[in-house]
């Protein structure tokens, strides 16, 4: 049937509103979505480091420091992660006579792709997360809305612009279903552990972590990008999804290098230097190099990393090989280190070594780049043993030193600072049960699962982190710590 002019003009009327509406609806997406600062002011911002030392040991036990790691892995990783939460919070232990449940002890979180939506929907929604978290995302289609938003003819305009890619498309809709618009200024005063995200520099492969201190190097302000971009960057998996990009203002504003650079640096240091500390250094000169990169393009984190268990790493490498950096995050004060790892690897299975003919280019792609990644995560959790190992090894050789020296064996025990360190893995590798393990590791890395999978990864991440030996250890150490001393309790009587 003939339109009239005047329904002809409606309908153009109703398209062009509705285009204005999607353009509004992403104005931060178009917009810079991270403004340049003119100075550093290191007081100020969403730094791990201050949130640390502002929120470690006012609420919990300030001689440890309990960190969690969560995977990539699209939901299956966010619910998987999710459990982990759920079962710390049914843990009840006893801290300086008070009881409390194990979650409020953690004291930071450092996420990845699926990870990175649990780490910050925690951060943003404190206890609120165990009532709204599963029917706001772990039970919704993500991946279908995001699929048919795409194949709409009305936001064929913005993802058509060059300036809209499929990111940033799938940030607005993250804002929509979780996160509200809210941004890192908003964490600033939540009691929440410090969040740490992370993606991956497309040009340099280097981390890209989502925290002040690496944004002083950009001079820009992180406090102004919302979460949902930052979650949309940390699990913009290449090719599927667009890189998101930031602006670069680095070299501009003065940026104060980071304590550790001075002593990995200097001409007249050991031998073998720390390399890791090293490799991040050479990463900071780049993001700071404005002139020659003015925009970064940042992807999945799990390319540089997909446990969130590189930058720790890094971290624990420049605390040894500097005593400034020591100081500076107050190591001194510290008993107790515990780190949870929860990695959601999976490996679905193949009959590809029982063909002759070889598989097909899809196939090959994604076994080219899920193979070295998860090589690198198990190295990744096998070096955090090893670090947790060394630095036992060096206070029992402190302790020998000591001894030799004419101390008794208290009196040198007594001048070591006591420091344990527990690195729990929590994974799909410890599953006993074939049936089981093949489930799991068969579920896709998507943002849809059914109902029933969600279920059981989240009861999978709490049996299995009860189940482990390391875990329970720590429980009867923390309970042996805080039970009253027999002195103590005669005095009370």
């Amino acid at each position: 049937m003939k339109q009239s002019p005047g329904s002809q003009t409606q309908l153009v009327r109703r398209m062009t509103g509705a285009v204005a509406a999607l353009v509004l609806a992403g104005c931060n997406s178009f917009a810079p979505v991270n403004p340049p600062i003119d100075h550093v002011d290191l007081d100020s911002g969403y730094r791990v480091g201050n949130m640390l030392k502002r929120t470690h040991g006012v609420k919990n036990d300030a001689d440890t420091l309990f960190l969690l790691t969560f995977s990539g892995g699209g939901t299956r990783a966010a619910a998987f992660s999710y459990g982990v939460l759920e079962e710390l919070r049914r843990t009840s232990v006893m801290v300086k006579g008070q009881p409390v449940n194990l979650l409020s002890e953690v004291d930071a979180i450092a996420g990845v792709s699926g990870g990175s939506f649990t780490a910050l929907a925690y951060a943003l929604y404190g206890d609120r997360l165990f009532t709204e978290y599963e029917p706001r995302f772990l039970k919704r289609n993500v991946q279908g809305a995001l699929t048919w938003g795409a194949l709409n003819p009305i936001n064929w305009f913005a993802l058509g612009s060059g300036l809209y890619g499929r990111s940033e498309f799938a940030a607005d809709y993250y804002d929509q279903i979780l996160f509200g618009g809210a941004t890192f200024d908003d964490l600033i005063d939540k009691p929440t552990p410090v969040t740490a995200v992370t993606g991956t520099d497309l040009s340099t492969g280097a981390r890209f972590p989502f925290s002040q201190d690496h944004f002083d190097l950009l001079c820009s302000d992180l406090g102004k990008v919302r979460l949902a971009r930052a979650a949309a960057t940390s699990s913009a998996v290449p090719a599927v999804l667009s890189p998101v990009t930031y602006h670069n203002y680095g070299g501009t504003c003065g940026a104060v290098m980071p304590a550790w650079v001075k002593d990995v640096t200097k001409a007249d240091g050991p031998e073998r230097p720390a390399g890791r500390a090293l490799l991040r250094y050479r990463d900071i000169q780049s993001f700071q190099d404005s002139k020659n990169r003015p925009y970064l393009h940042v992807v999945d984190g799990g390319v540089s990393d997909n446990l969130g268990l590189r930058g720790l790493l890094e971290a624990l490498e420049e605390v040894e090989a500097s005593p400034a950096f020591q100081e500076q995050v107050g190591l001194q004060h510290i008993r107790r280190i515990v780190v949870v790892v929860v990695n959601s690897r999976s490996a679905p299975d193949t009959d590809w070594d029982r063909r002759a003919i070889a598989p097909g280019i899809v196939s090959q792609l994604l076994q080219s780049s899920s193979v070295p990644i998860d090589h690198f995560s198990y190295e990744s959790v096998e070096l955090l043993k090893d670090i947790a190992q060394r630095w036992a090894d060096k206070r029992e050789l402190a302790i020998a030193e000591r001894r030799l020296a004419g101390m008794s064996k208290a009196q040198a025990e007594a001048s070591v600072l006591k420091l344990t360190f527990d690195a729990i893995d929590v994974s799909f590798d410890e599953i006993h049960d074939p049936e089981e393990k093949r489930y799991f590791m068969n579920l896709p890395t998507s943002f849809v699962l059914p109902d029933e999978a969600v279920d059981r990864l989240r009861a999978l991440g709490g049996k299995l982190l009860r189940e482990s030996p390391t875990y329970r250890d720590l429980l009867k150490r923390i309970d042996a710590t805080n039970q009253p001393s027999k002195q103590g309790a005669a005095a009370a009587q």
